[in-house]
Formats: structure tokens, sequence, C-alpha cells
């Protein structure tokens, strides 16, 4: 019985260990601080420009 209880444990860890593997995260992809603070001036640039167009047609 004891055989069989064990053998059927580590069959059950490996089937769930597979699912688990197989489902889709929520969490969002990790970005490094250097990247986070590259894209923040790439979008303050880009506001910049756009501010500036606007206010040079005025």
């Amino acid at each position: 019985m004891n055989r069989k209880k064990k053998i059927n444990q580590v069959l059950k860890s490996k089937v769930k260990k597979m699912n688990a593997k197989l489902q889709k995260s929520n969490k969002p992809k990790y970005v490094s601080k250097a990247e986070r603070e590259r894209i923040a001036l790439e979008e303050a640039t880009q506001n910049d420009n756009i501010t500036n167009d606007e206010t040079s047609e005025e």
C-alpha cells in the first residue's frame, strides 16, 4: 500500500508542476530600473516635441 501511495504521490506532483508551468501568469514582465528611466526620458522628449509643435503653430 505504501509503495502504491508513494508512486501516485510522485506522479500527481509531476502533473501538478507541469500544469503550473503551462498556466499564463498575470504578473507583468519585469522592467529594470535603468530601462524604466530610459522609457521615461523618451516619453518626456516626445511630450516636449509635441508641446513645442503646438506652441509654434499658434
